[in-house]
């Protein structure tokens, strides 16, 4: 239940702080992530100890940016914006592109199913 909690939250907070930091630039619409995609994202970041403590921390800012959103409290969203693109670098350009993408489909869906159980064996290392 964590897990999809947890998931569901980082698609979602991932698909606003995205929607939040536009530009007026031309959107590129990334590709879908494929399972393999996820998978690789996923063994990057076990097997990098900065990588993994960066998306713990990912996790962490991605609840306060919830709470923030609760309170349509801008300035908090700005300062946690700053925190999440520091930390998206330190986990590296896949991670953005596979979450940009996830932030795209349905959590529910099949495949939305299917790529959220991808990221379990991330989730239990941070708990």
């Amino acid at each position: 239940m964590r897990l999809k909690l947890f998931a569901t939250v980082t698609i979602l907070v991932t698909a606003s702080v995205a929607a939040f930091a536009q530009t007026d630039e031309p959107a590129d619409n990334p590709a879908p992530p494929t399972i393999e995609d996820a998978q690789r994202l996923v063994q990057t970041i076990s097997d990098d100890k900065a990588k993994l403590k960066a998306y713990c921390e990912l996790g962490n800012l991605y609840e306060e940016v919830e709470r923030a959103e609760e309170k349509n409290d801008m300035k908090e969203l700005d300062a946690l914006g700053l925190k999440i693109d520091s930390l998206e670098q330190q986990v590296g350009p896949d991670y953005r592109r596979v979450m940009d993408a996830l932030g795209e489909l349905d959590p529910n869906s099949p495949e939305g199913q299917k790529l959220t159980a991808v990221f379990e064996p991330l989730h239990k290392q941070c708990e």
